[in-house]
């Protein structure tokens, strides 16, 4: 692959033969049944990447390592923004409510968590309390003014909608950034730690 893996997005070609020994038996299940893995934000050794693999209950989480050579196919969160599906259930109907209004603001933006998951590989992963999580490419600033007039489009819609805005230097929650905290964490591979601006975490208070 050209480009390393970025967080969320959904890899496929890991085998049960990759977990290590003591894995549970439903994350050798998820894998023998050919479900993709999600990318997660850690620190890996040259030519594996940290992922995540998914079981059908929401404890069932495994965090994993997966060789970057094995990767058969990879499916970035935007590439789902405008993927449907038949289920008629709220985090789906919150989709396509927001999804206009998301076009209209020209960033780029995708679907994470089950939605995304179910979306990309047609394996059941939302419900009926389901959460939508979403992602925008943020290289450049989004000002706090901006973050809490996308909160309360979202607090319009059927179910709660997260959404992390990916910056430069890692990750922080659209809704920590919209409040009115002095400090925001933001996650990379390497650390969380609270900053003042996510954009440029270097700044700190005096």
């Amino acid at each position: 692959m050209v480009n390393l893996p970025l967080a969320h997005d959904l890899l496929w070609g890991m085998t049960p033969a990759q977990l290590s020994a003591d894995a549970p038996h439903w994350a050798v299940e998820s894998l023998a049944a050919g479900q993709p893995v999600v990318v997660r934000r850690a620190l890996s050794a040259e030519g594996f990447v940290a992922v995540g693999v998914r079981g059908v209950a929401r404890e069932q989480r495994l965090a994993a390592f997966m060789a970057v050579d094995a990767v058969t196919r990879r499916v970035s969160p935007e590439a789902l923004s405008h993927v449907d599906c038949q289920r008629d259930l709220p985090v789906m109907h919150a989709l396509r409510q927001v999804r206009p209004l998301l076009d209209d603001c020209g960033w780029v933006w995708g679907v994470s968590g089950s939605a995304g998951f179910e979306l990309a590989s047609g394996f059941v992963a939302m419900h009926e309390a389901s959460d939508l999580d979403l992602i925008l490419r943020t290289p450049q600033i989004i000002t706090r003014h901006q973050a809490r007039e996308l909160v309360e489009l979202f607090d319009q819609a059927v179910c709660r909608i997260d959404m992390q805005l990916q910056t430069p230097f890692g990750a922080v929650a659209l809704r920590e950034w919209a409040s009115g905290s002095a400090r925001v964490l933001l996650k990379n591979a390497h650390q969380a730690e609270l900053v003042i601006d996510p954009w440029n975490p270097q700044e700190q208070a005096a």
